[in-house]
């Protein structure tokens, strides 16, 4: 049962990826590209845990991608308020 939560998981990740990938092509908002890779890094965590077969405690190496991925999102939260400041200074 836990193959297939991580699964939908990994698949509901992508979607996510591939939704903010398409936003970043129609704006080119920075924002939206750092989701898309943090979200990317997410689904590649969970396929990777499911393809191994085992809990997440015994591959803590896989927490990394999750690590990045988190601290893309809040690269991306950073750069996203110090550009408005930059564009608001007169």
């Amino acid at each position: 049962m836990k193959f297939f939560v991580w699964g939908t998981l990994a698949m509901s990740c992508l979607v996510a990826a591939v939704l903010f990938l398409h936003h970043w092509r129609n704006t080119r908002d920075r924002l939206f590209l750092f989701f898309s890779a943090a979200f990317g890094l997410m689904a590649l965590e969970w396929t990777a845990s499911a393809l191994a077969g085992t809990d997440l405690q015994n591959h803590s190496y896989l927490l990394l991608l999750r690590l990045f991925a988190f601290l893309s999102i809040i690269a991306a939260v950073i750069d996203k308020n110090r550009r408005d400041r930059r564009l608001r200074r007169p």
